[in-house]
């Protein structure tokens, strides 16, 4: 069994560093010149994109540079052209925690995320942003909760549904439980990614166009989405119960995948010839 160095044990963050450096290709920055003794960015090369002195990045590769500020690992990653998960390690190499949290939102999902949606034919899902913008749903989404794609893209917070959409709030059973629920859930959603400059400004149209909202935001209440069962009165079937479940998409810390199963074998029979006959009416 191989053993490992007890320097390169010590020294994680420098060797990790170094692989990240010998990994890039100089032309890909405009690099040119003639041979070179080694792969990769030179050591001078990576301190002048970070904007911090050769010596010292040479110490911090060597183990030598002591603790490196969250600024300082920032400007290294970028200068390393990191992606996300390889500056998060980074941090935790660094300084022992993740990085702060920095909102990243507006990039599409994934076909292979939208294929996993579509593959739920009797079950509802749903990917939302932490600012709770549904980005993406299944033909049984659209047709036992909302049909997004009618609506515009600006229209499909769940926020603006709950509190602005008659017919999303005549469905819930208990409105205000619903709606007190979503406001918590919300909250540290777009704490935990950064996220609150992001909805600043729904916030505030929310405060001005539903005193229930504002009144519910200002009691500064939290929750966490979770699992849990969700009873709505459906125009067509009644009232039908739904288990939903929350995942988180990987890599993608801006968004979640919910899942909402039919609670019962008489929910999921109904649903399942209300999908079947949707299908049927589109086919014609």
């Amino acid at each position: 069994m191989a053993q490992v160095n007890d320097d390169e044990s010590s020294n994680r963050l420098g060797n990790y560093l170094k692989n990240r450096r010998t990994k890039l290709d100089p032309a890909s920055f405009g690099i040119s010149g003639g041979r070179r003794r080694t792969a990769g960015l030179r050591r001078e090369e990576v301190a002048q994109r970070a904007n911090i002195s050769a010596a010292w990045y040479t110490w911090l590769e060597q183990g030598r540079g002591g603790n490196p500020s969250a600024d300082v690992l920032d400007r290294i990653a970028k200068a390393l052209m990191l992606t996300e998960v390889e500056r998060e390690h980074v941090f935790l190499l660094g300084l022992g925690h993740p990085p702060e949290v920095r909102y990243r939102g507006g990039d599409a999902i994934t076909p292979r995320l939208q294929r996993l949606l579509d593959a739920l034919p009797y079950s509802p899902a749903i990917v939302r942003t932490a600012t709770w913008d549904v980005v993406a749903w299944n033909r049984a989404a659209a047709t036992v909760l909302t049909d997004y794609g009618s609506l515009p893209p600006e229209q499909r917070n769940v926020l603006r549904m709950i509190f602005c959409d008659p017919r999303v709030r005549a469905a819930q059973f208990d409105w205000t439980s619903v709606a007190r629920f979503v406001v918590g859930a919300f909250r540290i959603d777009a704490a935990r990614a950064g996220a609150d400059a992001e909805v600043a400004p729904l916030v505030d149209e929310l405060c001005r166009s539903s005193p229930e909202f504002a009144a519910m935001w200002r009691d500064n209440e939290v929750q966490t989405h979770g699992e849990g069962v969700k009873r709505l009165r459906h125009p067509v079937l009644g009232p039908i119960s739904l288990e939903y479940s929350s995942f988180a998409v990987d890599g993608r810390p801006d968004l979640q995948m919910i899942v909402y199963n039919p609670a019962t074998p008489v929910d999921q029979e109904r649903i399942r010839s209300l999908i079947e006959d949707a299908q049927a009416l589109a086919v014609k």
